[in-house]
Formats: structure tokens, sequence, C-alpha cells
């Protein structure tokens, strides 16, 4: 029976758990919207839009800080050769997360009724900025729990002669995760200011601190997986936090453009928002190099099937949606509109939230004593997620091409509904490819909480159906670095043909009414996109799955042996 070498290990299970349920109230809230998005009338003045996308926001960010704590308590250890330090301020953070949940979830409706709470100044029940509604009370709740974490881990960590890049990463990013969220604690009256301090802590959580863990936590998981040589993951690191915090700082600006602030801001801007796609690019070329260095059997499929999607839809969600409408010329037009949503939903939930649940693929099995597990529900539920979700974004990339031209070309009415036959077969789009995307979430929810619950045949335990070590040819070849580059340089392809049709919307042609040229550069780019990303996912599984399996199931002592030689 596998054994868990440091006991407060365990203590990163009860988040993981919270991850997953709060995970599923996530998702149905987001096909109840997509739902009203078909039909508005639907529990109108009951659970009204506004307050329901605010539920939806909020509830994803929880549930993927959930998913980071975990994963961060139960390799803390590993990377520390020793226990974690203060275990019952962890179950203080547990409490107060599931307190600062339950706050969120109830005080969403007060918005509406114009119920903040205020009191020397500050609205203490509900503040109603997007992504940070939360009022007073739970900012400050929020901030004790980032210091807990924060202090345990640095508590936890070994004497700084002794950090190597990965200590680095995360120590800066629990750090910063705590004194970044001080920007958003106090109310500001002045609107265009309080942009700034709201971006400041929206942004700099993406680009400072979240992909400065997600980079850390990727590397270390693939330490363990893969018993990667932790020096050259180290190395991949380094430069990974680098270049986002010298992209990610002053990119932050390409929020300014349309808040009343100075003008140069679109130039600074767009230059440095147009470099963040760069540590994206080299975080997947480090998952490339690793998971082929030497063809070791691939063990826990899950849990790389995962970290995969997380790696590929950062690259193809934040990197290249995010490079196509960032400038000032092309967010001029997406800006508030379907566009954006297509590049958030593949950036937040591919690029953090697979990597909770790959994470949590890698321990739950391990914390509960399981020698194998069924396998099968962890890969059919991570295709069905991922084709789910990509044909989300499709959905809401060329719906929101629509209304680009209609509403911001033609000065059709989006609130008075002018636009909505045009895009009403996108409307319908979202929720069913919510729905597969549902019936993945659910049984990757299933798979989770029951591992070690249920009696695994011996065939179903096996990591793959193939066994055969003799090399393949085809689809299931090696996948060989000029390859991958010219998967990469397809995605980057059709990435330019959709920015030149965001482009295409300053044309004189199309401003008096002629949308065939960004229709054509987006009927071509978005799909093209989306499509080259299944197949290269495909791809590179496919390649893995032609290793030979190993005799035994995953075992933690060689991966451990591995991170413990950092």
């Amino acid at each position: 029976m596998i054994k868990i070498e440091y006991q407060t290990q365990r203590l990163s299970l009860r988040f993981f758990l919270l991850m997953l349920v709060l995970f599923l109230f996530q998702m149905s809230f987001g096909l109840l919207i997509a739902t009203q998005h078909v039909d508005p009338t639907l529990l109108a003045g009951i659970a009204n839009f506004n307050i329901l996308r605010a539920e939806h926001t909020n509830l994803g960010i929880l549930w993927i800080l959930s998913g980071f704590i975990g994963t961060i308590l139960f390799i803390g250890p590993l990377l520390s050769n020793r226990e974690l330090a203060a275990p019952w301020l962890i179950k203080i953070l547990f409490y107060a997360l599931m307190a600062v949940t339950l706050w969120n979830v109830a005080t969403q409706a007060l918005a509406a009724d114009g119920i903040a709470g205020w009191w020397l100044g500050q609205p203490w029940f509900q503040e109603g900025l997007e992504y940070l509604e939360a009022g007073r009370a739970a900012d400050l709740v929020i901030f004790i729990g980032f210091a807990i974490l924060a202090y345990v881990v640095l508590r936890t960590f070994p004497a700084r002669r002794d950090w190597n890049e990965i200590h680095w990463g995360l120590a800066m990013g629990v750090t910063a995760l705590t004194f970044v969220w001080l920007f958003g604690v106090f109310f500001i009256e002045r609107l265009d200011l309080q942009e700034y301090f709201r971006w400041y802590v929206v942004h700099y959580w993406v680009e400072g601190v979240w992909e400065v863990i997600h980079i850390s936590l990727v590397g270390f998981l693939l330490v363990l997986m893969f018993k990667a040589d932790v020096k050259s993951v180290g190395y991949a690191v380094f430069w990974g936090v680098a270049m986002v915090w010298l992209s990610g700082l002053i990119g932050n600006a390409h929020h300014y453009f349309w808040i009343g602030t100075p003008e140069f801001w679109q130039f600074w801007g767009s230059l440095f928002s147009a470099l963040e796609p760069l540590p994206l690019v080299f975080c997947f070329w480090h998952i490339y190099l690793d998971a082929h260095q030497d063809k070791k059997p691939l063990e826990n499929a899950p849990a790389f099937y995962f970290i995969l999607g997380s790696v590929v839809l950062e690259q193809v969600g934040a990197g290249i949606l995010g490079f196509t409408m960032t400038f000032a010329l092309t967010n001029v037009w997406s800006h508030g509109t379907w566009v954006t949503p297509s590049h958030a939903h593949l950036a937040m939930f591919g690029t953090f939230g697979m990597l909770g649940i790959a994470s949590a693929y890698y321990a739950v099995p391990l914390l509960r004593g399981v020698k194998s597990f069924d396998q099968r529900l962890g890969r059919v539920a991570f295709w069905l997620v991922l084709t789910g979700m990509l044909g989300i974004a499709f959905a809401f990339a060329i719906g929101g091409t629509i209304q680009v031209f209609l509403a911001r070309s033609m000065g059709l009415s989006w609130y008075g509904g002018q636009i909505f036959p045009a895009m009403q077969f996108f409307k319908v789009l979202i929720p069913l490819f919510g729905l597969v995307f549902a019936v993945g979430a659910g049984l990757l929810v299933y798979d989770l909480l029951t591992i070690g619950l249920r009696e695994p045949s011996t065939e179903a335990a096996k990591p793959h159906p193939r066994t055969e070590a003799a090399p393949s040819k085809g689809w299931r070849s090696t996948l060989r670095g000029t390859e991958a580059s010219l998967w990469l340089m397809g995605m980057w392809i059709f990435g330019a043909i959709i920015t030149l049709g965001l482009l295409s919307f300053n044309l004189d042609s199309v401003a008096h009414g002629d949308p065939t040229i960004p229709y054509i550069f987006a009927g071509i780019g978005y799909p093209g996109l989306l499509l080259i990303t299944l197949l290269f996912v495909w791809r590179f599984l496919a390649s893995l799955q032609a290793r030979p399996v190993a005799a035994t199931a995953p075992s933690d002592t060689p991966a451990l042996l591995a991170a413990k030689g950092a």
C-alpha cells in the first residue's frame, strides 16, 4: 500500500474536495446563465442574470484558489523534507475559505437592492466591483487567509541558502498573493483611480501571482511524475517567472485604455501586452521537454492529461487569444463583447482550473492510499471538458464577432435586443457545449470523490491499454521537437488571422456596412485555432500512449527521492 511520508500532507485533501464541490456549483451557475442568454425571461425577477453571472465568476476564483492551496500544501513537505509548519493555522485557513465562499454566495443579491452595509466610508457587505464583489468584511478575512498561507509556506521551507528556483517561485507567489490583495481592500470614489487599483488586483493576480504559482507548480509536478531533473526544471521556472513579471507588470496597462486614463497607456499597454505570451510559450516548451526526455511510462494518465490541457489552453486562451485583443486598435472593438469571454474561459479554466484538477488526480489517490485506480473515467472526463470548453470558446468568439459588427460598427442596440436574432444560433451553442462540459465535469468530480471507495478491476486500473514496447509509427510515433514547433506555429498563424480580423473593423468598408473581411478572418481563424488545439493535444497524448506501460501502479517513493535531490 502506498503511504504518505508526511502526515500534514493530508491537510490538502479537504481543499481538493472543497475545490470539486465549488467547481460543480460554479458550472451549474454557468449553465443557467447560458440558458438565460437563449431565453432572457428565464427566472427573471427571481434569479437575475447579473447576480448569477457574479456568482459564476466569484465561485470560479474561489475553487481555483482552493485547488492552488491544496497543491501547495501537498508539495510543500516534499520541497522541504519536513512536515508543514503550524497545521492548526491550515485548519483555520480552510474554515476561513468556506466562510468567504458562503459570504460571497449570500451577499451577491444584496447589490440588486443597493445594500452595501456602509460604515466608516467602507462597503462592508457588498461593493459591486467586477471580480471583487465581496465587501470589506470578506476582504479582511481573505487577507488573513492569504497571510496564513504565506506564513505556513515560508516557515515550512528550508533555509534560503537551500532554496531552488521552485522554492523561490512559490515563495514570491504566496507573498504577492497576500500583498497585491491590499489594492482591492479600500473603497476609492474616483472611478478612473478605482479602476487602476481594481486591475492591480485582478490582472496582477493573473500575471504577477497566479502565473508565477502556476509555472512553479507545473514544474514540480513534472519532477514528481517524470522524475525530471530538478535543475533543468528550475531553469525553466526561473525564466518563466522572469518573463511573466517583465511583460505582465506594464502589460496591465491594456486595461486602462477606455477608463479616462492618459493616452500614452495605449502604446505601452499594447507593447507589453504583446510580450505577455512569451512566458507561456516557454512554459509549454518545458512541459514538452520534460514529458519526452526519457520516454518513461505514463503512470498517472488523468493527472498528466490535465497538466497538458492546462499548459496548452494557457497558450491558446491566455497567450494567443489574449494577444489578439489587447492592442488598442483591436481592444477598442473586442472590449466588453463576447469576444472577451472566449479568451477568458479558456484562460481561466484552462490554465488554472485544469492545474488544480491535475493536482487532485495526482494527490488524491496517494492521500487515500490507493494502490491503483480506474483511469478510464479521468481520461474520458478530460476529453469531454476540453472539447466542451473549446466549443464554448468558439461560440463566444463567432457570436462576439457578429456582436462587434452590429453593435460597435452599425450602432444597433444590444440592450434593446436588435442584434439578438443574428446571434441566436451561437447563444444556443453555448449551453449545448456547456452540457458536454458538464458531463465531463460530473465524471471527474465523481471519479475523484470516489477514488479509494470503488473497487477497480485489474484491467481498468491499468494506466493505458497499450503494452507493446516496439516503436510506434504515424500518429502514435514519438513527438519530435520540430513537429511540436510546427503545431505551435500553426496555432499562432490562426491567432494572427484572428488579429487581422479584429483589425479589419478599422477599415472604411466595414464602417460603411460590409462585414465580409472580418467575418472571413473570424470564420477561418477561430475554428482553425480551436481545431488545431484539439488535434495537437490528441497527437501529444497519442505519442505518450505508445510508451510501454509500467508493471506497477504509480508510486510516490521514486518521485519523492527525485524531489529530495533538489
